[in-house]
Order: C-alpha cells, then sequence, then structure tokens
C-alpha cells in the first residue's frame, strides 16, 4: 500500500491504463488455482482487511470488498460495509469482472441492462454503482476481484481506475504471502 499511497500523493500516476492481457479462460484451472490459495472460508487477515477499510475511505464508497469467486458462490475474504459474507454467484457482479484485465465499472447498475433486474440493485444492498478489477495470478488465473460499491449513481475517472486496478496487485501480493 506504500507505493500506491505515494503515487498518489505526488501525483505521479501515468494517464492511462496499459491493458493487460485477458485472464485465461480456464474455469476447472482457475477453481483449482483459487483452492490452493487456501483462502476460501478462511478467518479475516488484516492485509485484507486493512485493504477494503482503505478502498472505502478513499474512494468514499459504503461498501468494498475483497471477492473470491468459487464455482457457485461468490465468498468475501474482506468485506466493509456489507453484512452477509457471501452471495451466489449468479447474481455476482465479480462474475463478469473476472473475464476481464481492466476495471469493470457500472456507474448506475439500474440502467445497465446486464444487471437492472438483478436482486442485489433491487434489493439489499441496492447496489446502483459498481466498480470492481481482477485479481489475477501469475498463471493468468482470475481469482477474483477487488469491488467498490454504493448505493447511488456515480462516475468513476481514468485515475480512479488506476488505483482501484493497483489494489489488485496488493491483494494478489498478500494472496502469495500467506
Amino acid at each position: 500500500m506504500t507505493l500506491l499511497k505515494e503515487t498518489i500523493a505526488s501525483g505521479t500516476a501515468p494517464q492511462t491504463i496499459h491493458r493487460l492481457a485477458a485472464p485465461v479462460d480456464d474455469e476447472a484451472a482457475r477453481l483449482e488455482a483459487l483452492r490452493r490459495t487456501g483462502l476460501l472460508d478462511s478467518e479475516p487477515e488484516p492485509a485484507f482487511d486493512d485493504l477494503v477499510s482503505w478502498a472505502c475511505d478513499h474512494f468514499r464508497v459504503p461498501i468494498a470488498l475483497v471477492s473470491l469467486l468459487d464455482a457457485d458462490r461468490q465468498w468475501f475474504k474482506a468485506r466493509r460495509g456489507l453484512p452477509v459474507p457471501e452471495t451466489p454467484r449468479d447474481v455476482a457482479f465479480c462474475d463478469f469482472t473476472i473475464r476481464q484485465s481492466l476495471p469493470m465499472v457500472v456507474e448506475d447498475a439500474a440502467e445497465d441492462p446486464r444487471f437492472s433486474d438483478n436482486p442485489l440493485v433491487l434489493g439489499e444492498p441496492y447496489i446502483r454503482f459498481y466498480a470492481g478489477a481482477p485479481i489475477i495470478n501469475r498463471q493468468g488465473l482470475a481469482l477474483g476481484s477487488v469491488c467498490l460499491i454504493d448505493t447511488a449513481p456515480r462516475s468513476f475517472g481514468m485515475v480512479d481506475r488506476m488505483v482501484l486496478a493497483q489494489l489488485t496487485v496488493t491483494a494478489l501480493a498478500a494472496i502469495e504471502q500467506r
């Protein structure tokens, strides 16, 4: 997080996000890599909890998550602002996020045809804004995402997207150091 804080404080962030290779499209390998981490259903850990707390404060959102996509569920390794530890994968915004390399931003979920009838938009937690970036391991497999949620629509600029993408690097480092 230190490098991230220094980059933000100095204003030296680059003006574009360089596109990384798309995550490897191999669900069996992705799930095996996720399970090998030992993260699923593990106890809270400060590195992940600190990341979501920092994200909520920095982006001024009520909810931030480190989300891991299992076969049928989205499980939250770290969460702030959301009382539930998991949701079904079939309603998870993060399921779309892990299929790409760049952050996915939904400025108003009620207006987005992919999500307008989603139970997480129509009911608790009433998602209107979502921004998520995939956590991609060194083998190119997306384990999950770091995501931000708000109950009001909002915009999300290029620098915000770069900072969010950097948070996934921090999350991957925490995963690798376990």
